[in-house]
């Protein structure tokens, strides 16, 4: 199980096309705050159908691509 399965159940349930969540959402979902390890774990992401966009830490969204 992965610390970030919560979230990408999250946004395989959501079925949109293109979703930016923002990194407070992400830690209301997922019950931790994004960090550093998000880029290792991203790649989980991909077996739901999605991958991870752009990452802005100027805005603090994370947008996610239906794959």
């Amino acid at each position: 199980m992965s610390k970030y399965d919560r979230l990408w159940k999250h946004i395989a349930h959501k079925n949109n096309q293109n979703l930016v969540l923002s990194f407070e959402e992400i830690k209301e979902i997922n019950g931790i705050e994004i960090d550093h390890s998000f880029l290792n774990y991203k790649k989980e992401l991909v077996q739901y159908g999605y991958i991870v966009g752009k990452i802005s830490l100027k805005n603090k969204t994370v947008e996610f691509l239906k794959n």
